[in-house]
């Protein structure tokens, strides 16, 4: 009775969270129609102007704030993904026990730290530093958004990568080393492949809590509407040291100014569509490469 019990609960749960997120995906689409209809969606997509308060000619494109986020999200995972795993790895296979214990309370702390604390630090320490070292007027750049995203990012891809390695079966470990194998060996060539699908879901759990952030990116990035590349050799490429403006920037920049019912409105609601279509896929891909990671090392 209670096993029947406990599993009609955690049914009704589920069923629940699943209709809370279908309910505001269709709150979204609901609000975003009137855009949609009016605009389209590819000139959302692929529109570089933004302007829709203009009382000339209006802009809906928000692929400057699809780029932004991309920009300075890619740039955090360049930076946070090499730390990230191997602080894991230290962790889980090198680190003595009092080292572990002292380690994992910082990783904790750090991944439940205010981010409007972080992104006071990037006005007032990284960013004077990024436009000292790189000769910019304003030091408030797609570089600063990045590196405080990676310390944001950290203690997700730490955290996930070291439980993932954790699961690998000691066996695994105990036969490399009685091969011969050494320690590093052994690490790179049995536990980090075993790990490989867990590994590959904290970069995608760290993408996905870095591209929903919101005040860091608004005090670190400098907000600018312009679409943030460089002409090189007539190609356009990403330019990491100019201001740019992010999906959940520009909803938190807009939000409290539009007039309720305009088509600036139900823009916004658009944006908001295409960063929640992004962190649900990103989020739902990892936690089936998790689930496979157990599964494989339950079958093991």
């Amino acid at each position: 009775m209670s096993n029947w019990f406990i599993e009609k609960w955690f049914l009704l749960n589920g069923t629940l969270a699943v209709m809370i997120l279908i309910l505001i995906f269709g709150f979204l689409i609901r609000e975003g129609l009137p855009a949609l209809r009016e605009v389209g969606l590819m000139e959302f997509l692929t529109g570089t102007r933004w302007m829709p308060s203009s009382p000339r000619e209006a802009g809906y494109g928000a692929l400057p704030f699809i780029l932004g986020s991309v920009m300075v999200t890619v740039g955090a995972l360049a930076i946070a993904i090499p730390w990230g795993i191997a602080t894991a790895i230290f962790i889980s296979e090198v680190a003595p026990k009092r080292v572990k214990e002292f380690l994992k309370p910082i990783v904790e702390v750090l991944a439940i730290f205010p981010s409007v604390i972080l992104g006071f630090i990037a006005l007032v320490i990284v960013s004077p530093i990024i436009a000292t070292v790189f000769d910019l007027s304003n030091g408030r750049t797609a570089l600063t958004a990045s590196i405080m995203l990676a310390i944001m990012a950290l203690p997700t891809i730490i955290s996930i990568t070291e439980d993932a390695l954790n699961t690998v079966p000691n066996d695994f470990r105990e036969a490399a080393i009685a091969l011969g194998a050494s320690r590093w060996e052994t690490v790179k060539m049995v536990v980090i492949p075993a790990a490989r699908s867990g590994i590959v879901a904290s970069v995608m759990l760290g993408f996905g809590r870095a591209v929903g952030e919101t005040m860091t990116v608004l005090m670190a990035a400098g907000n600018a509407l312009s679409m943030p590349v460089k002409d090189v050799w007539n190609i356009a490429i990403p330019n990491f040291l100019v201001s740019v403006r992010t999906l959940t920037a520009n909803i938190a920049i807009e939000a409290s100014d539009v007039p309720w019912g305009s088509l600036h409105y139900s823009a916004l609601f658009v944006v908001a569509m295409i960063l929640f279509v992004i962190t649900f896929t990103v989020n739902l891909i990892a936690d089936i490469l998790i689930q496979r990671q157990q599964g494989a090392m339950r079958n093991d």
